[in-house]
């Protein structure tokens, strides 16, 4: 995970909440206790998120406040006082929208970029330099056993040409506490030092990602270094990831 993948995931972080259980915040406030500058900007955007929820706080409701307006003014004073009444209202109508709508605008960026997220959090898996596959095998059968083994997404479909891809073998990732099938191939080029594949797939079933696109052709995106496809079969999702352009992923499908 880099520095602006970080600083997307916590832009949706509230300080004090259960939003520091999910791995992905988790890791993301790992980079930021390594990262000065995004330290510095965790800690204002942090603020912000407290000042806001610390004048929700303060807000009472103004009960009994019509009649004591209505004794303590005098009957030639009437007509300001209903004026008065008219502004406060108003002024109580639109606190009660902002606390009514905030959290429901907070909720819909969040769904909004819920793929996005899953899809970034993807790729920087990918991304990350040499890791450690949980198997490694050139059987393609072996993996689906060892996924369906260990309760992850183990019944998808592969594309005919991705079908016909030297597979390298499999991880088990995590998305919000759900297993993500991690199949590992090898396309043939030139691989960097330590690194054994240098094409991803993730799969997920379709209903754990939000906003998930309806596209079953394939749905090209740039992710930092990475380029992916995203497309929906059946009741999974799938991204597709590697170093290239569109057109050299396309070739996969």
């Amino acid at each position: 995970m880099n520095h602006d993948e970080a600083k997307t995931i916590l832009l949706l972080y509230r300080p004090g909440t259960a939003d520091a259980d999910d791995p992905q915040v988790a890791e993301a406030l790992g980079l930021a206790r390594q990262d000065p500058g995004l330290a510095r900007w965790l800690a204002e955007h942090s603020a912000r998120q407290e000042t806001l929820r610390a004048g929700f706080r303060q807000i009472a409701a103004p009960a009994g406040l019509k009649e004591q307006i209505i004794s303590e003014q005098a009957a030639q004073e009437r007509r300001n006082i209903s004026r008065r009444q008219n502004v406060l209202l108003a002024a109580v109508a639109a606190v009660v929208a902002l606390v009514v709508l905030t959290p429901l605008w907070f909720q819909h960026r969040e769904t909004a970029e819920n793929f996005t997220l899953y899809r970034t959090r993807m790729a920087s898996i990918a991304l990350r330099g040499p890791y450690r596959m949980d198997l490694v095998t050139e059987d393609p059968a072996a993996v689906r056993a060892y996924l369906a083994q260990n309760r992850a997404p183990a019944d998808y479909r592969l594309p005919a040409a991705l079908e016909k891809t030297a597979v390298a073998g499999c991880a088990i990732e995590n998305w919000q506490g759900a297993k993500v099938s991690m199949i590992c191939f090898r396309t043939g080029r030139p691989l960097p030092p330590g690194q054994q594949s240098d094409l991803w797939l993730f799969v997920i079933d379709r209903s754990l990602v939000k906003e998930a696109p309806p596209a079953e052709t394939g749905q090209f995106a740039q992710v930092s270094r990475l380029g992916t496809m995203t497309w929906t079969d059946g009741d999974k999702l799938y991204v597709l990831g590697m170093a290239g352009d569109e057109s050299a992923l396309r070739q996969y499908l």
